[in-house]
């Protein structure tokens, strides 16, 4: 899976349709702006009547921005996962 393309600020829509077994297809536009590429698993949100579709990739950058945000000393989250090792 390669990462998102960066900087992409145009909102896309794509209409599908949900089969009846529950099933749907991706638009490759939408995957190639998400960096979904062949088998990729999936995090799928319901929050404020609206389905969010991302990436573990995607998460872990999250995470990580998250941990940078509130960590004020110069230590990476290796650091810390190796601290946590030892405990």
């Amino acid at each position: 899976m390669d990462a998102p393309r960066e900087n992409v600020e145009a909102e896309l829509s794509e209409k599908v349709r949900i089969a009846a077994n529950g099933r749907l297809v991706l638009p490759k536009a939408l995957r190639d702006a998400a960096g979904i590429k062949g088998e990729t698993e999936l995090v799928l949100t319901f929050k404020d009547g609206q389905i969010r579709i991302s990436t573990i990739a995607d998460r872990v950058r999250r995470a990580q921005e998250l941990f940078r945000t509130y960590v004020k000393q110069d230590f990476s989250s290796d650091d810390f996962l190796a601290t946590r090792e030892r405990d």
